[in-house]
């Protein structure tokens, strides 16, 4: 290290010291949701419940929706202080109604879904149609409504799947179809909202622990054969990448599809 180096780097811990940084962004990560208010779109289980958590716990104002399971619910509820609110998300108008009610929100995630997977040729068409009304219509319809009063500077993130890029096995065709869509409709939505200066992103997780997908399950040899790190993600580490999109530090990322896969698509 040259001389001119190591004054700038004394320079620097004379200023801003190492400590004081730390502790400057712990006390960032916990208040920078203050005074902003979230709505989870299915906030009960899994990434949903994960990401309430987060947010909640970084300082947001935070309501989430469910659509089963009051256990579950409650549960998520009691340990994070956030408000539940049992609808539907297939039901527009309810869902809708809810969304009103919340008043102008400044984040939106969308994190409700339904896997269905099997021979395409002999899948019931009605659970087809209900996986579409789930996992596209109702994040189109949930981001449009909130769209229409959110504060400047708003976020919505919607929840995809890496499976909109990489579908390594058979069954999965409607699946797929439905993260595909989310694809196409964060990038208009994005252009769209631009002079609000809200944002639209989609996340799209690889295998993640949960009990839709839980990582000692039959299908955990075939999936991490297809990974570079070979483990599930966790519900938490996408509910980082949700804090990340919705701070402040985000502010020009939108439109973009965000992939956390443990390389699944690599």
């Amino acid at each position: 290290m040259n001389l001119k180096a190591i004054i700038i780097v004394r320079a620097c811990l004379r200023v801003c010291p190492l400590t004081t940084f730390i502790s400057h962004t712990r006390d960032v990560n916990m208040t920078h949701f203050v005074n902003k208010k979230a709505l989870v779109i299915g906030g009960s289980r899994g990434i949903g419940a994960a990401v309430v958590a987060r947010l909640q716990h970084d300082g947001a104002d935070t309501t989430f929706t469910y659509a089963r399971s009051d256990e579950a619910a409650l549960d998520v509820a009691a340990k994070t202080g956030a408000q539940a609110i049992k609808v539907d998300s297939v039901d527009r108008e309810a869902l809708s109604a809810v969304i009103r009610d919340q008043g102008p929100l400044d984040i939106l995630v969308v994190s409700a879904g339904v896997l269905v997977m099997g021979d395409a040729l002999a899948l019931n068409p009605d659970d087809i149609d209900h996986m579409l009304d789930v996992n596209a219509r109702s994040p189109y319809h949930a981001s449009i409504e909130a769209a229409k009063t959110m504060n400047d500077g708003g976020r919505i993130v919607i929840i995809g799947s890496v499976n909109a890029d990489r579908m390594p096995m058979p069954g999965g065709t409607a699946y797929a179809l439905s993260k595909s869509a989310m694809q196409g409709f964060v990038r208009g939505l994005a252009r769209d909202l631009g002079h609000k200066n809200i944002t639209v992103n989609n996340i799209q997780p690889g295998p993640v622990d949960t009990d839709m997908n839980p990582e000692d399950g039959p299908m955990k040899d075939l999936m991490h054969s297809f990974m570079a790190i070979k483990r599930h993600v966790k519900a938490e580490e996408v509910a980082g990448l949700v804090a990340y999109l919705t701070g402040a530090e985000a502010g020009i990322i939108t439109g973009a599809q965000h992939t956390i896969d443990g390389g699944f698509s690599a």
